[in-house]
């Protein structure tokens, strides 16, 4: 189980960033031929990870749960070993380029996959959050855009967690058997004290997110299992306070191979230390921007001073009532729909986005702004959600967390979390289609995120000097994850530190501030700087485009194609739009002799 719940969270992060071709859009045959061969290959890999499937829309995993059984890791390589195997046969056997690319992706991906487990089992003690595997797992099927016969699926599955079906033991007593058996051999490096720590504060949380889904689930039969699962999850609680804790390491840093592998796990290809020096710079560049900006602010307010981060905690004043919270960010989504129609920015998805506040126990998993995607494979109508947490539960004080809950805030993260960002790439790629192999196996966060942040770039000349101060401030928030995190990851800067950079430099909340920290140390080490990394690949494609288009470059089709592609990763995304989009244009524009140039 070598930090296989947190690989959990990451395979479940990318389940719900991902997407498929489906009902909603028609499919090219080569769109049919990868897909047929990517299913055999998720069907495998869902064994070892059921939630993950389940989440994904493969309802025929609903009742498995994850497996923690005699020789996994032997087994799980294995079978990746072999999917490889297989699709390298059946990429000397394609000649569709498409379908190749799509067979390497998956290649690449698996690849990866054996890199990471190898290097997790060799160098680190078996640890990961239980709690939470069990609370997405029945959250995923509990969630009330499911069918009722979906839902009742929770029943078996609990009942597997708990042990109360023949043939499954409690999942709480075998990952506590494994961690034991990891825990004896010598040499490997024990899990970071302040992620233990963590873990041990959510159980009740989730405890409490479980019970609040069962009851608005309105089914019956699962309260003598879940008084089971309450005793199990406090009884392992014990046990990671007294016998685990005590071993845990004191310093965040973790094996220098697994901050790389997971650098490139999560689509950046920069160095630790090439991520400093790009995003220090880039720091600098971001907050000379602020300040013009504020100027601008503190003059038309005749604010006492202009310092930009005076003028962010003035606007941070400016709350709005809990009551009128969704309201406002609905209003504000209906704006920017409206600029991007009148700007033509690109093409809008024919549903509309949905946003709600999270749960406690959603909280406590992601404390930050999240989009939480539906199923995306045999989707049938339902809705991604825009969530937005009003508190972090793992915050060392009782600060609010006002970062987004004031009026200035609303215009950047709609942009960001609802459209022209994630929800977009969601529901766009569900209507158009899209492979499976460039949904789920190319997927990663510098492309993912990346968009995030260009879409926040791509509003803001259309927003107000208010908006764009803070559209900016959180500009600098990404930039500086960019140097942050690899500090932290490589002993240069210790958490406090960077915690205090955060809340006085970049104006974050305490709440805000802590699951920053919490997320660079230990919760998706690497993670946070795809946002910096895949906007200035977004950027610099971009301006390529241009380049090679002149003025025959249509914004509107250049959005429309990158969102088309599914979640490529910046090097294959380049690729497609240099190879593809813009001899495309070229010859729809009648130049013939300038698209074999650019070609070449």
């Amino acid at each position: 189980m070598t930090s296989r719940p947190t690989v959990l969270r990451s395979a479940v992060l990318a389940a719900m960033l991902a997407l498929s071709a489906n009902a909603f859009a028609a499919s090219p045959s080569w769109v049919e031929r990868s897909n047929a061969l990517a299913k055999p290959i998720l069907k495998e890999q869902a064994k070892f990870i059921p939630e993950m499937a389940s989440r994904q829309g493969m309802e025929q995993f609903d009742e498995q749960v994850f497996d923690l059984g005699q020789d996994l890791y032997e087994r799980n390589q294995a079978s990746r070993r072999q999917q490889n195997a297989s699709l390298q046969q059946a990429l000397a056997k394609e000649s569709d380029p498409h379908v190749r690319q799509d067979i390497q992706i998956m290649i690449n991906r698996i690849d990866g996959q054996i890199r990471m487990e190898d290097l997790q089992h060799k160098l680190l003690v078996d640890f990961g959050d239980v709690p939470e595997v069990i609370f997405i797992g029945l959250e995923g099927l509990l969630d009330k855009q499911n069918p009722p016969e979906r839902q009742a699926r929770a029943l078996t599955r609990l009942k597997r967690y708990v042990g109360s079906e023949s043939g499954y033991q409690p999942l709480t007593e075998r990952a506590q058997a494994m961690m034991e058996k990891s825990l004896a051999k010598p040499g490997l490096t024990t899990p970071y004290g302040d992620e233990i720590e963590q873990q041990l504060s959510t159980i009740d949380p989730y405890l409490k997110g479980i019970e609040s889904l069962f009851k608005a689930s309105k089914l019956s039969g699962w309260e003598a299992d879940f008084a089971k699962l309450t005793k199990q999850m406090h009884a392992y609680r014990d046990w990671l306070q007294t016998q685990l804790l005590p071993k845990a390491r004191k310093e965040v840093r973790p094996p220098a191979e697994i901050y790389a592998e997971m650098l490139r796990e999560t689509g950046v290809d920069m160095s630790p230390e090439q991520l400093i020096d790009r995003a220090s710079m880039e720091y600098q560049e971001v907050r000379d921007q602020m300040q013009m900006v504020a100027n601008q602010i503190a003059a038309k307010r005749k604010l006492p001073s202009s310092h930009y981060m005076a003028v962010v905690r003035h606007l941070k004043q400016e709350q709005i009532e809990p009551t009128a919270l969704l309201q406002t960010y609905w209003k504000r989504l209906k704006e920017i729909e409206g600029i991007i129609q009148r700007e033509n920015l690109l093409t809008l998805p024919k549903r509309d986005a949905q946003i709600r506040l999270a749960t406690e126990a959603e909280a406590a998993s992601v404390p930050a702004p999240q989009m939480r995607p539906p199923r995306m494979i045999g989707n049938t109508g339902e809705y991604g959600e825009f969530l937005i947490p009003l508190t972090n539960p793992h915050a060392k004080s009782d600060a609010k967390m006002d970062d987004f809950t004031h009026e200035s805030s609303t215009w950047t993260l709609a942009a960001h979390e609802a459209r022209p960002g994630h929800e977009l790439q969601f529901a766009a790629m569900v209507e158009r289609g899209v492979s499976l192999p460039r949904a789920l196996f190319a997927m990663n966060s510098a492309n993912v995120e990346g968009w995030g942040l260009y879409a926040e770039a791509m509003m803001l000349p259309y927003m107000p000097p208010e908006g764009q101060l803070i559209s900016l401030q959180l500009r600098l928030h990404r930039v500086a994850r960019a140097f942050l995190d690899p500090m932290i990851n490589l002993g240069k800067m210790s958490p406090e530190a960077a915690k205090h950079l955060l809340m006085e430099e970049v104006g974050l909340s305490e709440p805000m501030a802590q699951q920053e920290v919490d997320r660079y140390a230990f919760r998706k080490p690497g993670q946070a700087t795809s946002y910096f990394y895949g906007y200035i690949n977004m950027r610099a494609l971009r301006t390529q485009t241009e380049l090679a288009l002149g003025k025959r470059f249509n914004q509107q089709a250049f959005h429309d194609f990158v969102i088309a592609q599914g979640t490529l990763p910046p090097p294959l995304l380049k690729q497609a739009v240099l190879n593809e989009f813009v001899p495309a244009q070229l010859a729809a524009a009648g130049n013939p002799a300038t698209q074999t140039a650019s070609a070449q």
